[in-house]
């Protein structure tokens, strides 16, 4: 463990020897990260990946640059199918410790592996479409498409969940249990996948009531001290006679239980019915209340679809600009300004931390000058040679960045070349812009008569 301070290996003590900085509770932090990230750890283990996602998020709200919690936070992701999230945060550990980072090696397998980039991007293409058949009630061709889904990426817990959503508004109740186990094999106790099998466990039960047993085929009675076993349907002729009276003796209770016991049977039977259709009333609007769980159910998880789909696009741009400022860091090494400034022009400062910021600054303060230098050098000598086309081409950078270069000139120059070049439009835009920084000057005269050209 190192001191947050001077950065220094911290031994036993609140107090780093090196710069005097109290540490105590900075350890307590770490201590705490740690055991998170190890609670995880062991749940991931068991397959528990909702859980670990819990614990290992908890770890980093701790101590955010716990780097061995981040990479773990991105395979369990990946593990769940949410490729998107694997990557932004195998980027964010990556940007926090550089060199010896196990996610640099997570995220070459995947930038170096065109089809399993085709895959992911087909996945999110196709899932996005299922989404769009939920809300256009079209539940056949969201099945379909979500079935593509899973064929390409079979562990996206969230595909599996939505596909037995829609099996379950089918009423396809055998369906929607066998995706959810599915689901359940990648993540064993997902809170969601939990809850719509215990729906669908109850559904199956209404469906399906259990049989009654069947009576056995033999009987069995005691004759004194013997038990006597034979078929249940046995005829005895020699009893016919008894069987006889025994059967006249039944019919006219029937018939005296009949006449007193009917206004009973009769009022009975009516609760029942009324009974049976309370009951059937409290089940419809229990299916009608679970119905419109599940829908806010398919609303949910299309909001974080679409909001997965935001994180995705975030994390490729902040890929994109580590990578230009490393181009940027590794031309400007070997002292090749031109190719550090195009690298620098294409980094978006709004996705950098505070650190890499830093270096940005620094690198882009050092790059300017001479990168402007050049571009205007290698401008100037084209419009000379009446090159317009590279003229425009490297004037126009340096105005991007700095339209007062050389009092002007490089604007000035820019926009003769689009006037020779036949491009009014933007030779105007030029000089106006030359015109309204230095308006007392003769070249400014000069850029007004052209103004005035049709």
């Amino acid at each position: 463990m190192k001191c947050f301070h001077c950065g220094e290996q911290l031994e036993e003590g609140g107090i780093c020897a090196n710069c005097g900085a109290d540490v105590q509770l900075y350890k307590k932090i770490i201590f705490a990260s740690n055991a998170y990230y190890n609670e995880g750890l062991k749940k991931a283990e068991v397959r528990d990946l909702s859980g670990a996602i819990d614990s290992l998020k908890t770890s980093l709200r701790f101590y955010k640059m716990n780097t061995d919690a981040r990479n773990l936070l991105g395979l369990v992701y990946f593990e769940m199918g949410e490729v998107v999230a694997a990557l932004t945060e195998w980027v964010i550990s990556k940007n926090y410790q550089p060199r010896e980072n196990r996610a640099s090696a997570y995220l070459e397998e995947i930038q170096n592996n065109p089809g399993r980039l085709e895959s992911i991007n087909q996945t999110i293409k196709k899932y996005n479409q299922a989404l769009l058949y939920c809300r256009q009630n079209s539940r056949d061709l969201a099945i379909i498409q979500l079935k593509k889904v899973l064929s390409l990426n079979s562990k996206l817990v969230a595909g599996h969940q939505l596909l037995a959503l829609l099996y379950i508004q089918e009423n396809k109740f055998d369906l929607a249990k066998k995706t959810l186990r599915n689901a359940a094999k990648i993540d064993a106790n997902n809170t969601v996948t939990l809850r719509y099998m215990r729906e669908v466990n109850h559904a199956l039960r209404e469906q399906n009531p259990g049989k009654k047993q069947k009576n056995d085929e033999l009987v069995s009675y005691q004759s004194g001290n013997e038990t006597i076993i034979q078929p249940k349907y046995l005829k005895d002729n020699s009893a016919i006679i008894t069987i006889v009276n025994m059967v006249i003796g039944i019919a006219i209770g029937a018939a005296a239980a009949a006449f007193l016991l009917l206004p009973g049977m009769r009022s009975t039977i009516r609760q029942e019915a009324r009974a049976e259709v309370i009951e059937a009333n409290n089940t419809i609007t229990s299916k009608n209340q679970m119905i419109s769980e599940l829908e806010d159910q398919v609303e949910a998880l299309t909001d974080e679809v679409a909001a997965a789909k935001a994180d995705g696009e975030t994390a490729a741009n902040q890929l994109s600009t580590y990578n230009q400022l490393l181009l940027a860091y590794g031309f400007y090494t070997q002292e090749d300004i031109e190719a550090a400034g195009n690298a620098l022009a294409n980094v978006n400062e709004e996705y950098l931390s505070e650190d890499a910021k830093t270096i940005y600054d620094t690198i882009n303060a050092q790059v300017n000058e001479k990168y402007l230098e050049s571009l205007y050098e290698e401008g100037y000598s084209a419009y000379n040679s009446r090159n317009y086309v590279d003229a425009i081409e490297n004037l126009q950078k340096v105005a991007d960045i700095d339209e007062t270069y050389e009092d002007g000139y490089a604007i000035y120059y820019l926009a003769h070349a689009y006037r020779i070049n036949e491009d009014m439009e933007h030779a105007k835009i030029y000089y106006q812009r030359f015109v309204d920084l230095y308006p007392q000057t003769d070249r400014a005269a000069t850029a007004r008569t052209y103004l005035t050209q049709e």
